[in-house]
């Protein structure tokens, strides 16, 4: 048993009337690497379905971004599941900056995974979501079947991060307590003023903003780096023993992860098809998530 975590707890009632957001999550405390926190995870859809869909957030999000596309796939009878990682949304929120490591979140994801049995999985992943996400089908292919990768990276430490995403870190440096609603506001003005305050609900106070100020950080840019070396793992994997289906999906906005870092990936996972481009989506692309969704039960579903 891991010694316990410090960590605090977001009100319940920050979370209360989240537009399109009606789904309550399923509390799991057990995993052993959480040590006693409590992680929010949405479970919806029949037990039993064809196809799982685990949909994987990054940074400074939480499962909230993936409402307009949970929508369409319990329409469709499948399942969903998308967790909050720890530090995000409605989970608990380690105090301390440094607990926050590339090996510790995958864990628990790995963990999470294995504890809840996921089977006929279609991963879906974006910025955090595929750094951490795209390492985890190496470890128990059978589970896998499919893979919806919106913007995002696999960072080696093997080659330059892309030069947007060294902008994004010298900006959380200077500005740690940057307001979220307003990034998720400037990337996506068609988003009402409510649906922006949903990013800002889960950090009251700079004390919840740990993860937001470590993650940045965490991305692997040298080979030594912690999570360097599984990620060069994972790359082997997706170039030379991928068996399932693809679909990338691309917001052409992104000023992080650009249209041609994102074609740079595709050819880096077997059988990918060119990269899908969503002319006025941004680096949150899942704000145009109900077209990405129809169109992955189409490729994927």
């Amino acid at each position: 048993m891991n010694p316990p975590i410090p960590f605090i707890r977001t009100p319940d009632a920050r979370f209360a009337s989240l537009p399109g957001f009606a789904w309550i999550p399923r509390w799991i405390d057990d995993l052993p690497s959480l040590g006693g926190l409590r992680m929010a995870v949405i479970d919806e859809g029949p037990r039993d379905a064809p196809v799982t869909w685990l949909c994987l957030h990054g940074n400074p999000a939480w499962s909230y971004l993936y409402r307009r596309m949970i929508a369409v796939f319990l329409a469709a009878g499948h399942r969903v599941v998308a967790p909050d990682m720890p530090g995000f949304g409605r989970s608990d929120k380690p105090l301390h900056d440094a607990q926050h490591t590339f090996s510790w979140h995958r864990a628990v994801l790995l963990e999470l995974v294995e504890r809840m049995d996921l089977q006929r999985v279609n991963l879906v992943v974006q910025d955090w979501g595929g750094l951490l996400g795209l390492t985890l089908p190496m470890d128990s292919p059978q589970r896998w079947r499919g893979l919806l990768v919106m913007n995002t990276v696999l960072a080696g430490g093997d080659a330059p991060l892309p030069e947007g995403f060294v902008q994004w870190r010298a900006m959380c440096r200077d500005k740690p307590d940057f307001a979220i609603s307003r990034l998720f506001a400037r990337g996506n003005p068609h988003l009402s003023e409510a649906e922006c305050a949903a990013y800002d609900a889960p950090f009251p106070s700079a004390e919840y903003r740990a993860a937001t100020r470590r993650f940045p950080e965490m991305v692997p840019g040298s080979p030594d780096d912690d999570g360097a070396a599984v990620s060069r793992c994972a790359a082997a994997f997706w170039s030379d023993a991928w068996q399932g289906r693809s679909l990338m999906a691309v917001g052409a906005r992104d000023p992080v992860f650009s249209p041609a870092v994102m074609a740079a990936l595709a050819t880096r996972i077997r059988g990918c098809p060119a990269p899908w481009p969503i002319e006025e989506g941004g680096h949150f692309v899942q704000e145009h998530g109900e077209r990405i969704a129809a169109r992955a039960l189409e490729v994927l579903g």
